[in-house]
């Protein structure tokens, strides 16, 4: 191992290689099952809707029910597990995401499946956050890399195999579209059981105030302009009144979010992180690249089965290349930054591969062929994966151990956002930008007034198998152009997040775990006769909050 061993005279709160290895077995079943959950319905979705007898707006609404509530309520798991055994929660949220998945699967009309998405989608923020905040618990930052990019790995992994295993599942006729929902309840069953075999955390007792107003604020506002974003331009245009009731409705909530945030003595999102420079550039950083890499990458698949006339099994198959990309470059990167403590080179590295695979993506069209897409494809994935995992890293390296919590969920919060922002925003771009080119196709044929013309619009995405020889030229064409822009409209988000990056202070990974770390924070504050607030004094009363009892209380 390059990577120093435990000490053979470990604090209670350290864990061993071999622990942490098993630890993490449930953590990544966990982490497949959140990611897939989101991923797996996108070929499978024109099936479902057209079993259920749904609407166009039925569609967007099962695709941004998920994201929405796993987008809003990130923060507050974060928070939950500054406070509550993270164990505990990990294992609710895993809970969540089974019933969810049971409803979703056995749903028979549009308004259960949605509401089931929403249940699934509080289950998947709860595993996005939760599973790197225990990561950074159970393992020092100068050994997280290696395991940040096993994480990384699987995340790109659920990402991008999701389609694929959608695709196999609706295109198999004795297994259906519904088998999309139930196949992630078997891993989160599994991962549930690895979890309370493997994962050994401190019993956390606290005396705290829930912020329940902070709480509502945040995630009534979240949801307002998400919704914003999400409907605009489709279901109303962008300049309209819902978009002024929604845009100014949010951002009012917001504002009072900050004003009730700041004067409470638990906050859902301490505003204090934000002074740290590291948290603030991370967060910029990780918002950035949810626009970039999500808004960019969720239309490739479209873009296989439209464009290059590729069935949902091969189309997912077509994207093998970025994964192989992501999956690399993560790993090998996580593991360097372990055996030298230096992050930073690669985290710049990263961004500028990312922005440069974004760019290269920017010039394909209907007649690319696919050995160039693979390596454009590839390029992506090399920066993607030098970048997005090690960004938490970077950021659970520098706060103090009580808002790990905070921190971790702060980023994956912004990420997700980012990544509604970039995918909402960029369908919009794509829908427009494929009927003013299909027009453009059927003028030039002299197919003037075809009803196939805005097919590309709101009607959604057309059957390709149905069109004659022409007009699918002319779609494909459109579908082409269309996707080439939207990575176009991503590149200068991948350059501003390195930009953001290149800002970015290197500090030392510390060797000792997040756990640790709190029980030290909380001797020192007990020592001196201070509260744990001292690092951040705007937080009165910190130190009954953040004190574990238990194993964690011997060290120091």
């Amino acid at each position: 191992m390059t990577a120093p061993p435990a000490p053979d005279q470990a604090p209670a709160t350290a864990m061993t290689n071999r622990q942490i290895l098993q630890a993490m077995s449930g953590l990544m079943a966990g982490m497949f099952v959140a990611i897939l959950a989101g991923t797996v319905v996108s070929n499978a979705l024109p099936r479902i809707i057209a079993d259920l007898g749904a609407s166009q707006s039925s569609y967007t609404w099962v695709v941004t029910a998920e994201l929405l509530a796993m987008t809003a309520t990130v923060p507050l798991w974060g928070k939950l597990s500054d406070l509550y055994n993270k164990k505990l929660l990990l294992q609710l949220s895993l809970c969540m995401f089974v019933i969810g998945s049971l409803l979703a699967g056995f749903s028979h009309g549009v308004e259960l499946l949605i509401f089931s998405r929403v249940v699934q989608g509080i289950g998947a923020g709860g595993l996005t956050a939760l599973a790197q905040v225990v990561m950074a618990s159970v393992i020092p930052p100068r050994r997280l890399g290696k395991y940040a990019g096993i994480f990384g790995a699987v995340f790109a992994v659920g990402t991008v195999a999701g389609p694929l295993v959608g695709g196999v599942l609706v295109d198999t006729s004795w297994l259906g579209w519904r088998w999309c929902f139930f196949i992630g309840v078997p891993f989160a069953l599994l991962a549930i059981v690895l979890l309370q075999r493997t994962l050994h955390l401190p019993t956390v007792r606290r005396e705290v105030k829930i912020d329940y107003l902070g709480a509502l604020l945040i995630v009534t506002g979240v949801c307002a302009l998400l919704i914003w974003v999400t409907l605009a331009g489709n279901q109303f245009d962008w300049a309209s009144w819902q978009t002024a009731a929604l845009t100014i409705g949010g951002v009012l909530l917001l504002v009072a979010a900050v004003f009730v945030e700041a004067r409470t003595p638990e906050p859902v999102i301490p505003l204090g992180i934000f002074r740290n420079r590291t948290v603030s550039l991370t967060t910029v950083a990780s918002l950035l690249v949810g626009v970039a890499m999500f808004g960019g990458t969720v239309f490739l698949s479209q873009y296989f089965q439209v464009s290059l006339g590729k069935s949902p099994t091969v189309a997912g198959l077509m994207s093998l290349p970025m994964i192989l990309g992501l999956l690399v470059s993560s790993t090998v990167a996580g593991q360097i930054i372990s055996r030298t403590g230096k992050w930073k080179k690669y985290l710049v590295a990263g961004a500028v591969v990312m922005t440069v695979g974004l760019g290269l993506l920017s010039t394909i069209d209907a007649e690319t062929h696919f050995a160039l897409l693979s390596l454009f494809m590839a390029v992506l994935g090399i920066g993607v994966g030098m970048l997005m995992q090690n960004l938490v890293l970077a950021a659970q390296n520098d706060v103090p151990a009580a808002e790990l919590g905070a921190a971790t969920s702060v980023l994956s919060f912004f990420r997700s956002m980012g990544g509604t922002i970039g995918t909402s925003v960029l369908g919009a771009i794509l829908a427009n930008r494929v009927a003013d080119e299909m027009a453009k196709g059927l003028r030039e044929s002299g197919i003037a007034g075809a009803a196939g013309g805005g097919s590309g619009g709101e009607s959604g995405v057309p059957d390709m198998t149905t069109l004659p020889a022409p007009m699918r030229s002319i779609v494909e064409h459109a579908y082409g152009v269309a996707t080439a822009d939207l990575f176009l409209i991503a590149t200068p988000f991948a350059l501003l997040a390195l930009i953001a990056v290149v800002f970015l202070k290197e500090k030392p990974l510390k060797t000792t775990s997040g756990m640790e770390r709190l029980a030290e924070e909380s001797a020192a504050g007990a020592g001196d006769g201070v509260t744990a607030g001292a690092a951040d004094p705007a937080r009165p009363g910190k130190a009954a909050s953040t004190a574990d009892s238990g194993p964690a209380a011997p060290v120091g």
